[in-house]
């Protein structure tokens, strides 16, 4: 049963509706723009150190951090940004890890939230019974 939608948009005006893709691009533009506006044209949290103790603290602690504000946002987040920020590739619609959950929204569009107890995880926690070793 194929719905017939008439459009009532005038020839020559644009849609104000943005697909998930098209938000994720006006957000992540805005951002660059805000932190070049305020004179910050570098990004620390991409540089490396090599394996000194010191860089390898700081980048797990940005690493945190920027965990963190995704799921406190719940912002849109690209495939590469999931992969960073959980520490493995996505493979399918949904991936839990760590007790984050990245849901697939659209391609290459990710939303990251925290999974609860309450989700029906039957995988059990490191303090139950049967993760203790017995003597």
């Amino acid at each position: 049963m194929a719905s017939t939608r008439k459009t009532t948009e005038e020839p020559g005006r644009l849609s104000t509706e943005l697909n998930a893709e098209q938000a994720l691009g006006l957000v992540s533009y805005s951002l660059m723009q805000r932190l070049a506006s305020e004179g910050q044209t570098e990004m620390p949290w991409l540089e490396t150190d090599g394996n000194s103790h010191a860089g390898m603290v700081r980048q797990l602690r940005q690493r945190l951090e920027l965990t963190a504000l995704a799921v406190e946002s719940g912002a849109p987040l690209t495939t590469a940004e999931v992969t960073y920020l959980l520490g493995a590739r996505p493979g399918t619609e949904t991936v839990e890890r760590g007790g984050l959950r990245a849901r697939r929204v659209s391609r290459n569009v990710w939303r990251l939230s925290r999974m609860d107890d309450s989700d029906g995880r039957s995988g059990g926690s490191f303090a139950d019974d049967r993760f203790r070793r017995r003597l």
